[in-house]
């Protein structure tokens, strides 16, 4: 693309399109393209140990919260107020 540079009175310099080439869209598409696989190709090096770890912390918490169900099922509503009680108390004294 040829580019003709114009100043206006104001000092503005302004480029103006002298030619324009028809296959130059298709050689800017072709160069985002290229770049959208890169970045793709990119993310998904990094992104199979993140999400390996991302998985293995979310199955742990998961695990977790249902041993606390289990446990809060198996106590009953009125151990399960005690032990509540008992927790705030200890937390308490270490303030």
């Amino acid at each position: 693309m040829v580019d003709e540079i114009v100043e206006t009175k104001d000092g503005l310099k302004l480029r103006k399109l002298v030619s324009l080439k028809t296959d130059m869209a298709k050689e800017y598409q072709d160069a985002m393209l290229n770049r959208v696989e890169y970045f793709k190709e990119q993310n998904q090096k990094k992104s199979q140990f993140n999400s390996t770890v991302q998985n293995t912390v979310v199955q742990a918490l998961s695990t977790i919260l249902d041993l606390k169900l289990q446990v809060d099922k198996s106590l009953g509503e009125e151990n399960l107020k005690k032990v509540h009680d008992f927790i705030d108390q200890i937390l308490l004294l270490g303030l």
